[in-house]
């Protein structure tokens, strides 16, 4: 399942469909382009207030998954811990799996 969940990542990345870092999700979601949240289970506490906040506001659904380095690594990002899907598709494919592995 986690090698599903990684190739579409890098799927979503490789199409334009995911952003990552703090306020580069932050302004994604402002605009209303994000579908999915995804923050890494190390995220900081301050980090994940402040996400956990636009979350809210915006009502986008969320999941906690991974560590912030290895995903990171999937995307070809150094240190990110806040990730963006803004695919509908992809987004609910993720999730699927996500819930489906901690199921």
């Amino acid at each position: 399942m986690k090698k599903k969940i990684d190739s579409y990542l890098g799927f979503a990345k490789k199409s334009g469909n995911l952003m990552s870092g703090i306020n580069t999700c932050s302004f994604g979601l402002s605009r209303g382009k994000v579908k999915l949240v995804i923050l890494a289970e190390d995220i900081s506490e301050n980090s994940e207030k402040k996400m956990m906040k636009e979350i809210r506001k915006h009502g986008v659904k969320h999941v906690k998954y991974g560590r912030g380095e290895e995903l990171s690594h999937i995307v070809g990002e150094s240190g990110r811990s806040v990730f963006a899907i803004c695919d509908d598709n992809f987004a609910k494919v993720i999730l699927d799996e996500i819930k489906g592995e901690t199921e």
